[in-house]
């Protein structure tokens, strides 16, 4: 992962992509938002949705696994490089969160990682603050889920 002087505006991340079978949507729908259109095609047919719906939570849950598989894909390929690696801390919050178009059985979503926004910590010099909008499209190219998140990098040089 990188320092936070490594970092600039408008640097974009791929995450990569995910396909929601209807089977990963009803069994994630059944332990973690056991509405009936996201457990059962005819009521996802009936529904505003229109056919068997992913959870909102559900596409939150793979964004975050394909942000920590990259995070962790960086820093490998840092450390193989033979350079420090920066521990990421954790994040304070997000805002925004924005589930835009129905994600249906079949669809497949590509995540994306945008920076927004750089700033030093006031309260802790040796983090950065990185606010980072994070999006899903699908296959249409149809933006379908959107947060901005904020999260704590590590500075290089503290008294930078």
């Amino acid at each position: 992962m990188p320092f936070f002087e490594d970092i600039e505006v408008g640097q974009r991340r791929e995450l990569g992509s995910f396909t929601f079978t209807a089977e990963s949507i009803k069994k994630f729908a059944s332990q973690f938002d056991p509405q009936r259109f996201h457990l059962d095609e005819e009521e996802g047919r009936k529904s505003l949705f229109g056919g068997l719906a992913a959870s909102g939570w559900h596409v939150a849950a793979v964004c975050m696994k394909l942000l920590v598989a990259e995070g962790q894909r960086q820093a490998a390929e840092a450390a193989a490089r033979g350079e420090k690696v920066a521990i990421w801390g954790p994040s304070p919050g997000f805002r925004d969160l924005r589930w835009i178009r129905p994600v249906l059985a079949g669809d497949t979503i590509s995540f994306a990682s945008e920076v927004e926004s750089l700033r030093p910590s006031e309260k802790r010099p040796e983090w950065g603050i990185v606010q980072a909008r994070n999006t899903g499209t699908n296959q249409r190219g149809e933006l379908v889920y959107s947060f901005l998140a904020t999260g704590f990098v590590p500075r290089r040089n503290a008294s930078a």
